[in-house]
Parts: structure tokens; C-alpha cells; sequence
């Protein structure tokens, strides 16, 4: 009865949440023109791509293999424009650029049971994007891949991370008990294994499509063009 009750919650604070981030979604792309802003034609640049990669993210997310009905979904490599666009400008507007493409995931797709797993399944996963600015700042030469896979792990890693600690909080309130799977009852187990079931191989598919773009040279073609001329 617990978890009944909890959806029916849920659906008003979904409705809520979906029209904030509607807001949140053009203010923060807002943000991105005018980081850094001393350098005007650099920054429309920088909004160009974003909108871009953004953009490509979204469509790549909505071409989907659904594992489960509530969610759990493995992407045509939607997360690989975001990365590049991270690893181009760096870890505050990969930030930034991620929690868009987790809205817009949101807006596309709204369900939420509590503000915490909003957080742990849109907000703080896409997020994580972010941290792959950090590996721009290792040398590498043309078409070299470890920076890139190194940073892309970091990131699924994290994702991995937070949609566990979602599924924790969610079967812990109720979910297990009421609707078990498979004779499992631990919540962190169960939560572990859901993630399993895809996150890994959107990582992989992710990936393999970063190491292809990189040793077929279009990657190093495509951060030319985005980087600003000095």
C-alpha cells in the first residue's frame, strides 16, 4: 500500500517538476553563452555546439532499447556528443550541458517517485559529463583514445553510481516487497543488478563509438572546429 500511495504522490510533484525544468532548461543554456563571457564570438560559438550536441543527445536518446518499463534504457551512444563537447570546454559547461540533456530526458519521459531519485536518476547522472572536461587536460596526440576512454569510464562509473543509490532509496521504500523479482528481497542487490542490466552496455556502446570516431580522425576534425581561434 505504501508504494501506491507514493505514486499517487508522485504524479503531481512529476507534473510540477517537468514545467520547472521546462524554465531550467532555457536558463541554463542561457548560462552557457555567457560563461567566460569576455570573448563574444567565442561564446555564440560555444552556444552553437551545445545546442548542437545537446540537440544530438536527445535524438540519440529517444532511439532506445527499453529494458524495464519504468526505465533502464540502453541509447544508441546518446551520451558521446555531450562527452565531446565536455572534453572540448571543459568541466563547467560539460556540467552544465549534461544537467540539459537529463532535463530534457526528464521532459521527454517524466517519472519520478521522490526529489530524491530525481536527482539520482536526471539530474546528478547527466550531470557527471562534466568530469570528462577534466581529462582534456592530459596530452594526448591525434587520434590517441586513452584520455577519452579513460574520462568515459569516469563518467559511466558515476551514472552507474547514482542510479544505484537511486534504486536503493526507491526499493527500500516499498518496491521489493510488494513486487519481488527473481526471490530477491535486498534492496542493494536488486538495485545493483537493475543497473547492470544496461548502464554497462550504454558505456560500451558509448565508448566503442568514441574510439571510432577518434581513430577515424573525425573527432580531432570536430574539437578543431569547436575550439576557439586565438
Amino acid at each position: 500500500m505504501f508504494l501506491y500511495s507514493l505514486l499517487s504522490v508522485s504524479e503531481k510533484t512529476t507534473e510540477i517538476i517537468k514545467w520547472i525544468s521546462v524554465g531550467a532548461v532555457i536558463l541554463l543554456l542561457a548560462v552557457i553563452g555567457f560563461i567566460g563571457g569576455s570573448n563574444k564570438k567565442h561564446d555564440a560559438k560555444k552556444l552553437a555546439f551545445a545546442g548542437i550536441c545537446i540537440c544530438v543527445s536527445f535524438t540519440l536518446a529517444v532511439i532506445k532499447f527499453k529494458i524495464f518499463a519504468s526505465g533502464g534504457s540502453i541509447t544508441f551512444a546518446s551520451f558521446v556528443p555531450v562527452l565531446v563537447f565536455s572534453y572540448c570546454y571543459g568541466v563547467a559547461d560539460g556540467l552544465l550541458v549534461g544537467l540539459i540533456h537529463g532535463l530534457l530526458n526528464f521532459i521527454e519521459s517524466p517519472y519520478i517517485l521522490t526529489p530524491a531519485t530525481f536527482f539520482l536518476d536526471y539530474l546528478l547522472p547527466f550531470a557527471s559529463v562534466g568530469v570528462m572536461g577534466l581529462f582534456r587536460r592530459i596530452p594526448r596526440k591525434e587520434k590517441a583514445v586513452a584520455p577519452l576512454v579513460l574520462g568515459a569510464v569516469c563518467v559511466f562509473f558515476l551514472r552507474f553510481a547514482f542510479h544505484l543509490l537511486s534504486g536503493v532509496i526507491f526499493f527500500n521504500a516499498g518496491y521489493v516487497e510488494e513486487l519481488p523479482v527473481l526471490g530477491i528481497e535486498n534492496a542493494f542487490l536488486y538495485s545493483f543488478i537493475y543497473q547492470c542490466l544496461y548502464v554497462p552496455f550504454d558505456a560500451v556502446i558509448a565508448i566503442a563509438s568514441l574510439i571510432a570516431l577518434t581513430k577515424t580522425g573525425v573527432l580531432d576534425r570536430l574539437l578543431r572546429q569547436m575550439k576557439p581561434k586565438n
